[in-house]
Protein backbone atom coordinates (compact mmCIF):
# COMPACT_ATOMS: atom_id res chain seq x y z
CA UNK A 1 0.00 0.00 0.00
CA UNK A 2 1.47 3.09 -1.03
CA UNK A 3 0.02 5.87 1.51
CA UNK A 4 3.24 8.29 1.61
CA UNK A 5 2.07 11.76 -0.34
CA UNK A 6 -1.03 11.04 0.84
CA UNK A 7 -3.03 11.84 3.83
CA UNK A 8 -4.04 9.54 6.98
CA UNK A 9 -6.51 10.77 9.10
CA UNK A 10 -6.61 9.82 13.19
CA UNK A 11 -9.79 10.58 14.60
CA UNK A 12 -10.91 9.94 18.43
CA UNK A 13 -10.89 10.65 21.81
CA UNK A 14 -8.02 8.43 23.24
CA UNK A 15 -4.39 7.83 24.44
CA UNK A 16 -3.54 6.78 21.33
CA UNK A 17 -4.70 9.36 18.97
CA UNK A 18 -1.85 12.06 19.55
CA UNK A 19 0.94 9.11 19.65
CA UNK A 20 -0.16 7.91 16.37
CA UNK A 21 -0.34 11.43 14.82
CA UNK A 22 3.35 11.62 15.77
CA UNK A 23 4.83 8.10 14.72
CA UNK A 24 2.50 8.93 11.42
CA UNK A 25 3.98 12.20 11.03
CA UNK A 26 7.70 10.98 11.62
CA UNK A 27 7.13 8.72 8.98
CA UNK A 28 6.72 11.16 6.33
CA UNK A 29 2.78 10.78 6.08
CA UNK A 30 0.59 13.99 5.33
CA UNK A 31 -1.33 14.31 8.98
CA UNK A 32 -5.14 15.35 7.79
CA UNK A 33 -7.56 17.32 10.39
CA UNK A 34 -10.42 15.67 10.42
CA UNK A 35 -12.03 19.18 9.43
CA UNK A 36 -10.39 19.42 6.19
CA UNK A 37 -11.44 15.85 5.30
CA UNK A 38 -14.45 16.68 3.26
CA UNK A 39 -12.02 19.63 1.13
CA UNK A 40 -9.29 16.44 0.34
CA UNK A 41 -11.11 13.46 0.23
CA UNK A 42 -9.73 12.11 -2.79
CA UNK A 43 -6.52 12.95 -0.87
CA UNK A 44 -6.86 9.99 1.87
CA UNK A 45 -5.61 7.01 1.84
CA UNK A 46 -6.74 5.40 5.43
CA UNK A 47 -8.61 6.66 8.23
CA UNK A 48 -7.89 5.30 11.69
CA UNK A 49 -10.48 5.75 14.69
CA UNK A 50 -9.55 5.63 18.14
CA UNK A 51 -12.60 5.73 20.52
CA UNK A 52 -12.21 3.41 22.77
CA UNK A 53 -14.71 4.21 26.14
CA UNK A 54 -17.28 5.89 24.23
CA UNK A 55 -18.90 3.40 22.08
CA UNK A 56 -21.70 5.74 20.96
CA UNK A 57 -18.91 8.58 19.76
CA UNK A 58 -17.62 5.64 17.99
CA UNK A 59 -20.45 4.83 16.24
CA UNK A 60 -20.99 8.34 15.36
CA UNK A 61 -17.42 9.03 14.10
CA UNK A 62 -17.02 5.71 11.83
CA UNK A 63 -20.18 6.66 10.36
CA UNK A 64 -19.05 9.91 9.49
CA UNK A 65 -15.98 8.79 8.04
CA UNK A 66 -17.94 5.76 6.24
CA UNK A 67 -20.22 8.59 4.20
CA UNK A 68 -17.05 10.68 3.86
CA UNK A 69 -14.41 8.41 2.47
CA UNK A 70 -14.59 7.15 -1.00
CA UNK A 71 -15.41 3.33 -0.91
CA UNK A 72 -12.11 1.73 -1.59
CA UNK A 73 -10.32 3.77 1.51
CA UNK A 74 -9.51 1.70 4.31
CA UNK A 75 -10.93 2.41 8.05
CA UNK A 76 -9.13 1.00 10.87
CA UNK A 77 -10.49 1.16 14.27
CA UNK A 78 -9.66 -0.15 17.43
CA UNK A 79 -11.43 -3.08 18.68
CA UNK A 80 -10.33 -2.48 22.28
CA UNK A 81 -13.74 -2.28 23.60
CA UNK A 82 -16.12 -3.83 21.11
CA UNK A 83 -15.26 -6.20 18.25
CA UNK A 84 -14.58 -5.06 14.46
CA UNK A 85 -17.21 -6.95 13.18
CA UNK A 86 -20.16 -4.94 15.13
CA UNK A 87 -17.88 -1.72 14.48
CA UNK A 88 -18.65 -2.52 10.82
CA UNK A 89 -22.29 -3.48 10.95
CA UNK A 90 -22.84 0.40 11.88
CA UNK A 91 -21.45 1.48 8.56
CA UNK A 92 -22.80 1.32 4.76
CA UNK A 93 -19.38 -0.10 3.69
CA UNK A 94 -18.59 -2.99 6.18
CA UNK A 95 -15.84 -4.68 3.94
CA UNK A 96 -13.39 -2.15 4.27
CA UNK A 97 -13.73 -1.68 8.39
CA UNK A 98 -10.77 -3.27 9.99
CA UNK A 99 -10.20 -3.43 13.67
CA UNK A 100 -6.80 -3.41 15.57
CA UNK A 101 -5.38 -2.55 18.87
CA UNK A 102 -2.49 -2.02 20.77
CA UNK A 103 -1.88 0.51 23.78
CA UNK A 104 0.35 3.25 24.92
CA UNK A 105 3.55 4.24 25.24
CA UNK A 106 3.91 3.28 21.24
CA UNK A 107 7.90 3.44 21.80
CA UNK A 108 7.60 0.26 24.00
CA UNK A 109 5.01 -1.43 21.24
CA UNK A 110 6.72 -3.30 18.73
CA UNK A 111 3.67 -4.69 17.26
CA UNK A 112 0.10 -3.75 16.03
CA UNK A 113 -2.50 -6.69 16.32
CA UNK A 114 -5.09 -6.18 13.51
CA UNK A 115 -7.98 -8.04 13.73
CA UNK A 116 -10.15 -7.96 10.73
CA UNK A 117 -14.15 -8.28 10.99
CA UNK A 118 -15.87 -10.90 9.32
CA UNK A 119 -17.11 -8.35 6.89
CA UNK A 120 -13.37 -7.10 5.89
CA UNK A 121 -12.16 -7.44 2.31
CA UNK A 122 -8.68 -9.64 2.16
CA UNK A 123 -7.36 -6.42 0.40
CA UNK A 124 -7.85 -4.06 2.93
CA UNK A 125 -6.00 -6.56 5.17
CA UNK A 126 -3.30 -6.44 3.15
CA UNK A 127 -3.17 -2.84 3.11
CA UNK A 128 -3.55 -2.37 6.88
CA UNK A 129 -0.81 -4.66 6.74
CA UNK A 130 1.11 -3.27 5.09
CA UNK A 131 0.64 0.53 6.74
CA UNK A 132 1.34 -0.73 10.13
CA UNK A 133 5.05 -2.45 9.05
CA UNK A 134 5.57 0.99 7.04
CA UNK A 135 5.28 2.49 10.41
CA UNK A 136 8.08 0.34 11.72
CA UNK A 137 5.93 -2.12 13.29
CA UNK A 138 5.30 -5.54 13.32
CA UNK A 139 2.07 -7.08 12.87
CA UNK A 140 -0.11 -9.99 14.29
CA UNK A 141 -3.72 -10.86 11.98
CA UNK A 142 -5.45 -12.39 15.25
CA UNK A 143 -9.09 -13.29 15.41
CA UNK A 144 -11.74 -10.50 16.03
CA UNK A 145 -12.45 -10.76 19.84
CA UNK A 146 -12.85 -7.87 22.27
CA UNK A 147 -9.58 -6.64 23.32
CA UNK A 148 -7.74 -8.75 20.99
CA UNK A 149 -4.39 -10.78 22.78
CA UNK A 150 -1.91 -8.32 24.47
CA UNK A 151 -4.51 -5.47 25.73
CA UNK A 152 -6.89 -8.24 26.94
CA UNK A 153 -4.27 -10.26 29.15
CA UNK A 154 -3.09 -7.41 30.70
CA UNK A 155 -6.88 -5.42 31.53
CA UNK A 156 -7.41 -8.98 33.44
CA UNK A 157 -4.53 -8.85 35.22
CA UNK A 158 -4.68 -5.31 36.13
CA UNK A 159 -8.37 -5.51 36.90
CA UNK A 160 -7.28 -8.54 39.53
CA UNK A 161 -4.64 -6.48 40.81
CA UNK A 162 -7.22 -3.15 41.37
CA UNK A 163 -9.85 -6.49 43.28
CA UNK A 164 -6.64 -6.90 45.32
CA UNK A 165 -6.07 -3.50 46.62
CA UNK A 166 -9.79 -2.58 46.73
CA UNK A 167 -10.16 -5.67 49.02
CA UNK A 168 -6.89 -4.43 51.18
CA UNK A 169 -5.10 -7.52 50.32
CA UNK A 170 -1.89 -5.53 49.99
CA UNK A 171 -1.19 -1.57 49.20
CA UNK A 172 -0.42 -0.14 45.40
CA UNK A 173 3.17 -0.56 46.59
CA UNK A 174 3.13 -4.21 47.25
CA UNK A 175 1.23 -5.56 44.75
CA UNK A 176 3.28 -3.75 42.05
CA UNK A 177 6.76 -4.96 43.88
CA UNK A 178 5.34 -8.30 44.44
CA UNK A 179 4.83 -8.66 40.53
CA UNK A 180 7.47 -7.04 39.11
CA UNK A 181 9.49 -9.03 41.22
CA UNK A 182 7.66 -12.45 40.71
CA UNK A 183 6.92 -12.53 37.11
CA UNK A 184 9.53 -9.63 35.83
CA UNK A 185 7.35 -7.43 34.23
CA UNK A 186 8.68 -3.82 33.36
CA UNK A 187 6.29 -2.64 35.72
CA UNK A 188 3.85 -3.39 38.56
CA UNK A 189 -0.09 -3.87 36.94
CA UNK A 190 -1.39 -0.88 38.62
CA UNK A 191 1.41 1.54 37.86
CA UNK A 192 1.47 0.07 34.18
CA UNK A 193 -1.83 0.89 34.26
CA UNK A 194 -1.37 4.27 35.08
CA UNK A 195 1.01 4.83 32.02
CA UNK A 196 -1.66 3.04 29.75
CA UNK A 197 -4.63 5.40 31.18
CA UNK A 198 -7.24 4.05 33.41
CA UNK A 199 -9.93 4.99 31.38
CA UNK A 200 -8.50 2.10 28.26
CA UNK A 201 -8.51 -0.20 30.35
CA UNK A 202 -11.91 0.24 32.01
CA UNK A 203 -13.22 0.41 28.32
CA UNK A 204 -11.58 -3.01 27.43
CA UNK A 205 -12.46 -4.50 30.96
CA UNK A 206 -16.15 -3.39 30.70
CA UNK A 207 -15.92 -4.76 27.00
CA UNK A 208 -15.31 -8.27 27.76
CA UNK A 209 -18.25 -8.34 30.14
CA UNK A 210 -20.35 -6.42 27.74
CA UNK A 211 -19.47 -8.87 25.01
CA UNK A 212 -19.16 -12.52 27.00
CA UNK A 213 -20.98 -11.83 30.07
CA UNK A 214 -19.13 -13.99 32.03
CA UNK A 215 -18.53 -13.20 35.87
CA UNK A 216 -14.35 -13.37 35.60
CA UNK A 217 -14.61 -10.04 33.64
CA UNK A 218 -16.51 -7.73 36.00
CA UNK A 219 -14.75 -4.87 36.02
CA UNK A 220 -13.26 -3.41 39.76
CA UNK A 221 -15.39 -1.34 41.41
CA UNK A 222 -12.52 0.77 42.37
CA UNK A 223 -11.56 1.23 38.94
CA UNK A 224 -14.42 1.97 37.69
CA UNK A 225 -15.05 4.93 40.45
CA UNK A 226 -11.30 6.11 39.63
CA UNK A 227 -12.84 6.86 35.78
CA UNK A 228 -15.52 8.66 37.18
CA UNK A 229 -13.49 10.89 39.11
CA UNK A 230 -11.29 11.68 35.88
CA UNK A 231 -7.97 9.82 37.76
CA UNK A 232 -6.98 8.41 34.93
CA UNK A 233 -2.93 7.86 35.62
CA UNK A 234 0.16 9.70 34.69
CA UNK A 235 -1.72 12.14 32.48
CA UNK A 236 -4.35 13.58 34.76
CA UNK A 237 -1.81 13.36 37.83
CA UNK A 238 -3.95 10.85 39.55
CA UNK A 239 -4.32 6.99 39.12
CA UNK A 240 -3.42 4.51 41.26
CA UNK A 241 -0.59 6.23 42.31
CA UNK A 242 -0.69 10.43 42.76
CA UNK A 243 1.79 12.13 40.49
CA UNK A 244 0.58 16.10 40.92
CA UNK A 245 3.94 16.67 42.63
CA UNK A 246 6.01 15.37 39.55
CA UNK A 247 3.59 17.44 36.78
CA UNK A 248 3.90 20.68 39.06
CA UNK A 249 8.11 19.87 39.46
CA UNK A 250 8.16 19.23 35.05
CA UNK A 251 6.49 22.98 34.89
Amino acid sequence: MTTKNKAVLVVGDSPLQAELQQLIAEKGYTLLPLSEAALQSDSIALALEVNNLDLEAKKAQLRKLDGLLAPEVPIVTTSLAITATEAASWTEHPERICGFGTLVPLAERELFEIAPALQTSDEVVRQVEAFFQSLGKETEVVSDEVGLVFPRILTLIINEAAFALMEKIATAEDIDTAMKKGTNYPYGPLEWADRIGLDEIYAISRGLHRDLAEERYRTAPLLRKLVLAKRLGVRSGQGFYDYREEKEDRR
